[in-house]
């Protein structure tokens, strides 16, 4: 692979490159392309090498756009001659609109057109995984006040797609997540405490499993998870008067089949609501409990299943939730883009309905030779 190549915006930042995004070699075989762009590449080639074309790349969505350094690094690295390319683009994290053109490429179709699939690939998830998380971020607010996301994908997905869907979240908001392999893009680390299993190995001992986690992580946030026992309220009062002001948070996740013990002991509560899994009546009940004995400090994290639509129930109810733990959900690949051909040798062709779309916004990107 070649070395680290300086992708600039002209008179603006550096862009990630391919030395970020460690390419398959394959890529440059057409390996990962569709065979029927490899068959055109080849006819081109033989018949007409040194036809020029534009491609241009847009979406149908209001969204966050993502994905435009890992396509500009692509084109970088196995495009022929990519000196020769005269590449446009929008940047990571800008704002998009329906069908704005956010990438430019013009050069020979023989030198780079078999890279169209994969860009729009790049294109599609890195955005949708950024928009579904800004979504989700910004319809986390209460009385203005945004609210904390904690990406926690790393089990809604092949392992191998953490690093650019950490990137994607990040560049959406999301202001924590789960591995190091989330965080290798943007130079972070992974955050958590600790899963059920750590309880599972303290027999269900939700104080002992968080004595431990001290011992061994002093210089952590302790934020234990206290639905373990199907007994949110009673747990979390356990390790409240354990650990004092030492407890920053308690973070309930509660599976989606099981009612929460409080329930149980208070029936006359049922009847108006789902009292399955994390619900808004168990997180109210939960608040006023640590509040009644003093731990006005302690916060309340929430996680499981949650996604746009069900945050934003619990933002209207004002339910004292502090921070949202969300994972598959952002996972959704829901924004496609398409690359078009619009332009022939400088002359305007395309197929009906399609045409170039002009956009003051795209900034021109420095492309070199490779060494």
């Amino acid at each position: 692979m070649e070395k680290e190549l300086d992708l600039k915006l002209k008179g603006k930042i550096n862009r990630l490159t391919n030395q970020t995004f460690k390419f398959d070699e394959r890529i440059g075989e057409g390996w990962f392309s569709a065979v029927y762009f490899l068959k055109t590449r080849e006819i081109i080639r033989k018949q007409k090498p040194e036809t020029e074309v534009t491609m241009q790349f847009f979406q149908r969505e209001n969204a966050v756009l993502c994905g435009t350094d890992e396509a500009i690094a692509l084109l970088q690295t196995f495009a022929d001659h990519p000196e020769e390319l005269i590449v446009h683009s929008l940047k990571d994290g800008d704002k998009i609109e329906p069908f704005e053109t956010v990438l430019t490429v013009q050069g020979k179709y023989a030198d780079f057109g078999f890279l169209e699939g994969i860009i729009d690939g790049i294109l599609a998830r890195r955005t949708s995984v950024a928009t579904n998380v800004y979504n989700v971020k910004h319809s986390a607010k209460s009385a203005g006040i945004k609210k904390p996301i904690i990406f926690m994908g790393d089990r809604d997905d092949h392992f191998t797609t953490q690093a650019g869907d950490g990137y994607a979240a990040f560049i959406g908001g999301a202001t924590a997540q789960a591995t190091h392999a989330m965080n290798e893009w943007w130079g972070n680390e992974g955050m958590g405490t600790m899963p059920h299993a750590l309880i599972q190995m303290y027999n269900g001992d939700v104080v002992e499993a968080a004595r431990a986690y001290t011992e061994v992580y002093p210089q952590d946030d302790l934020i234990v998870l206290v639905d373990y026992n199907n007994d949110v309220i009673t747990d979390a009062l356990k390790v409240a008067r354990e650990f004092g002001n030492k407890l920053k948070a308690v973070r309930v996740d509660t599976s989606k089949t099981m009612i929460d013990q409080y329930f149980i002991a208070n029936p006359e509560l049922l009847g108006t609501f789902d009292p399955r899994g994390v619900n808004p009546p168990l997180i109210f009940a939960l608040r006023k409990a640590l509040d009644k004995e003093g731990y006005h400090h302690v916060q309340i994290v929430v996680s499981g299943g949650f996604t746009v639509d069900r945050i934003l129930a619990f933002e209207k109810q004002g339910v004292p939730v502090d921070l949202y733990g969300v994972g598959g959900s952002l996972l959704k690949v829901n924004i496609g883009f398409t690359g078009d051909n619009v332009e022939l040798n400088g002359v305007p062709q395309a197929k009906a309905g399609r045409k170039i779309r002009e956009n003051t916004r795209l900034e021109k990107v420095e492309m070199k030779r490779r060494d």
